[in-house]
């Protein structure tokens, strides 16, 4: 089976396992456990129901459903059978559920749990259904037209601006070349290893910790989001769960590190930890490699759009020394990155300039979205490249320093946020006339709060307090991600505006942080 193969170095297959050891552990969800071979009979049942719909060749097919083993095999069944998954959470609001089936067109949608809403004409695998076809007799599938090279193997649809998501697309090729990578001595990840798998599976950080562990025979270990935002639960499940492999934000490491027992004599067997989605501070790393003297700690960066992360750096004492403000590490050996000017030339070693990255874990694109695609994904020097949008200042010795974004988007709890989208949110509901949301920074450069500024309408409300309510509970009960909501609300009669008679948001933002 072609997935997550690589016959240059003729490195298993997810399969493999299934095949000669379908009995090794492949998930714990909390201490439930399943194996390789289920997870190979399960995906070879779907992807032979898949065929026998003969949807469009390609097409690609959403996934409902959380952190569950069944999502994983649903992933593997819809590859298998030569398409690409998108996949949707359960906490996503109505509306960004119908928006991606409208902009992804697929072929069919599978509900790993159940949809909360019609899909229109997409046909729609059940829950019912796909038990169905996970508890039938077992298939002998043959892996023949499964997504290889430059299909698609998975489509992340991240924020876009006003309200309307973006479906990255990352083929076999881009996935292969970022697990490699992540399996190569880079990181010296230990062999088979038990991973932390807290990150939800539309949220691509999660491919950093199933796609090297799955490749390499592990075990993913589950930490669903009802432990996580249950604190107490959190700290008793956490040590029971025997990790080698930690893969989380910096923000979800900053709640463990409340707990005084989070440190190597309670987690013997914990050597690595790896970061990304979001900036990695002094502090959290200096308070993590004091607990954990002994373990290796890697600081990663990347967009979505070039699969995951493209530098890596790993924390040591003597880096912690020499930088206030961590570097997000050195290129991927396969992958050029760039510091340019506005005009996207190339810029001398330590001058800041914003990100261009290109090779083999390159995004081709936003699916269904050209005119998004063109804007983002360029010529330059003769070479495709994406455009981040993020500053960086490349040393002489190739280590990169990241110094923020040139536009509105920010990144708050490891969520990618688009400013413009929130703002879209916020003046469509009822009691607001216009409102905008900017960043609020803390001393370590990492947006700590996301703060709305409100020209009220007219209303009845006794006081502030009562209007900021009545407004959280609209934006709740909405459309809008529960991470996008603003942590405080600002009231004004008027908001500031630039010449060409929009809202000054650069100006709010000088001032939410002076």
């Amino acid at each position: 089976m072609e997935i997550l193969s690589n016959t240059k170095n003729s490195r298993p297959t997810i399969d493999h396992f299934g095949q000669v050891d379908p009995n090794r552990i492949a998930y714990d969800y909390l201490g439930q456990t399943n194996t390789y071979g289920e997870l190979k009979s399960r995906s070879d049942a779907l992807a032979a129901h898949l065929d026998a719909m003969q949807l469009p060749a390609k097409a690609p097919i959403l996934v409902y459903g959380g952190q569950t083993f069944n999502m994983l095999a649903t992933f593997l069944g819809i590859v298998k059978s030569g398409h690409a998954y998108a996949p949707i959470d359960t906490h996503s609001p109505l509306e960004r559920v119908t928006t991606i089936n409208e902009i992804a067109q697929p072929a069919a949608a599978i509900a790993v749990e159940a949809l909360p809403t019609t899909l229109g004409s997409t046909p729609v695998i059940t829950p019912d259904a796909l038990e169905t076809i996970f508890s039938g007799s077992v298939v002998d599938y043959q892996v023949d037209h499964a997504v290889s090279g430059d299909d698609n193997y998975y489509i992340i649809f991240t924020s876009g601006t006003t309200g309307k998501p973006k479906g990255v697309q990352i083929s076999h090729t881009n996935l292969l070349s970022y697990v490699n990578w992540m399996l190569s001595t880079d990181f010296a990840l230990p062999d088979a290893p038990r991973t932390l798998s807290q990150a939800p599976y539309s949220f691509d950080l999660s491919v950093m910790d199933w796609g090297p562990t799955l490749a390499a025979g592990g075990t993913l270990v589950a930490l669903p989001k009802q432990v996580t935002d249950n604190f107490r639960q959190l700290f008793e499940t956490l040590p029971t769960m025997d990790l080698n492999v930690w893969v989380s934000t910096p923000s979800f490491m900053d709640i463990c590190l409340l707990e005084p027992t989070f440190d190597a004599e309670h987690y013997p067997h914990l050597s690595r930890f790896l970061f990304c989605g979001e900036e990695l501070t002094h502090g959290t790393a200096q308070t993590l490699l004091d607990r954990f003297p002994s373990a290796r700690i890697f600081n990663t960066y990347g967009p979505t759009e070039t699969t995951v992360a493209v530098t890596q750096v790993e924390i040591t004492a003597e880096l912690l020394a020499d930088n206030p403000r961590l570097p997000i590490g050195y290129a991927k050996p396969d992958t050029t990155i760039t510091v340019v000017d506005d005009e996207l030339n190339p810029v001398p070693a330590g001058t800041e300039g914003e990100l261009l990255i290109s090779g083999p874990s390159m995004s081709k694109g936003y699916l269904n979205n050209p005119e998004k695609t063109a804007k983002a994904f360029v010529t330059s020097q003769g070479h495709e490249v994406y455009r981040s949008g993020d500053l960086g200042v490349q040393l002489t010795n190739g280590l990169i320093m990241y110094r923020g974004r040139t536009d509105f988007q920010i990144k708050l709890h490891g969520y990618r946020i688009e400013l413009e989208e929130v703002n879209h949110y916020l003046t469509q509901e009822d009691h607001i006339q216009v409102g905008v949301a900017v960043p609020r920074y803390d001393r370590n450069h990492k947006v700590s709060q996301l703060i709305a500024w409100i020209v009220p309408s007219s209303s009845d409300f006794a006081n502030e307090l009562a209007l900021t309510k009545a407004i959280k509970e609209n934006l709740q009960g909405g459309d809008m991600m529960e991470y996008m909501i603003p942590q405080r609300f600002v009231y004004k009669e008027s908001l500031p505006m630039t010449p060409n008679g929009k809202v000054d948001i650069k100006s709010i933002i000088a001032e939410v942080n002076q």
